[in-house]
């Protein structure tokens, strides 16, 4: 795989500073059932790893000390870490939101058939993968029969509530098949809602649409392909100075399955950490984030945070603006 990092270093991007931490997003671990061409996670059914107990509880920890609200899971499949229902259970308990980023087809695994049940009654959000409402597409990027997976879990999941229910939501997330910028947000959900309607009876909350980040898996898919720069002057050409002020890292910390702490998730795939003099691992963990104040503390940027201002602008809560 080709490393894009060195291709991202350099930047003009404006300089970035946090804000008061409003999200907590955990990556459980690199283990997932589907292995996508499109993940900056590189995840797949052969990766191992997995967050342990241990740090389970210095997650819970550092939620109740910092007041945190929101808890954004993550993975791989983050439903796969066996440890996945506990934290939510006991997050819930601590009156935390709770999010899982489902990729739905996970409902079908061995041991998961009761996992449907258990996000409802837990009221657990689920945003959930559905790169296309199309067959051909959803299955070219994320493997043969996943579009009928996908439909068959939100048509349980709506069963249960979930698009319906105000306390049950259920985002949708499109990615771009290849290096485009997502088109509007509002009017592709306007055709996934009649598209998904009329065909399968199918209702959702609210649509996000990302843009593909040029690192990992599918930035190493443009290096091999001679597309990455073509891309990168695309993203720079379609920069928004007023996005810069909504991106995401402004109000959210990224944790690694280790426990270690990032501006975003992004950033955590690219191994740029959050440092801090004269810490014991030389890089801020959940351990160290205990002792000290994150407020105000500058952002590690790079070429690749133009994905998240340019054009309608992209987050993990979807488009920043128009």
């Amino acid at each position: 795989m080709h490393a894009t990092l060195p291709l991202l270093k350099a930047t003009d991007f404006p300089a970035l500073r946090r804000r008061a931490v409003e999200t907590l997003q955990v990556n459980l671990g690199y283990t997932c059932n589907q292995n996508c061409v499109h993940c900056h996670v590189n995840a797949g059914p052969n990766r191992q790893e997995q967050m342990d107990r241990a740090t389970i509880d210095r997650v819970l920890d550092v939620l109740v000390a910092k007041d945190i609200r929101k808890l954004d899971l993550t993975g791989g499949a983050p439903e796969l870490n066996p440890h996945f229902r506990d934290l939510v259970v006991e997050a819930r308990c601590r009156g935390v939101h709770v999010i899982d980023r489902c990729n739905l087809t996970i409902l079908f695994e061995p041991g998961q058939q009761a996992l449907a049940d258990f996000l409802a009654a837990q009221q657990v959000e689920v945003v959930a993968s559905l790169p296309c409402y199309l067959e051909d597409n959803v299955d070219r990027q994320r493997g043969a029969g996943v579009f009928d997976k996908s439909v068959r879990a939100l048509q349980r999941l709506n069963a249960l509530g979930y698009g319906r229910d105000e306390k049950l939501p259920l985002s949708l997330v499109y990615n771009p098949q290849g290096p485009t910028l997502p088109p509007s947000q509002a009017a592709l959900e306007s055709d996934y809602r009649r598209l998904l309607g009329e065909r399968f009876g199918i209702t959702f909350t609210r649509l996000y649409a990302l843009a593909n980040m040029p690192i990992a898996r599918f930035g190493s898919t443009l290096v091999s392909k001679g597309q990455f720069g073509d891309y990168m002057a695309r993203l720079r050409a379609a920069h928004r100075p007023e996005n810069v002020e909504r991106v995401m890292c402004r109000t959210l910390v990224s944790v690694d399955w280790q426990g270690f702490l990032y501006d975003c998730d992004f950033n955590q795939m690219l191994g740029l950490h959050l440092h801090e003099a004269g810490q014991r691992h030389g890089r801020l963990h959940l351990d160290d984030w205990l002792e000290m104040d994150l407020a105000d503390s500058p952002i590690i940027v790079a070429d690749h945070c133009y994905g998240c201002t340019a054009g309608q602008g992209s987050s993990c809560g979807g488009a920043l603006g128009s």
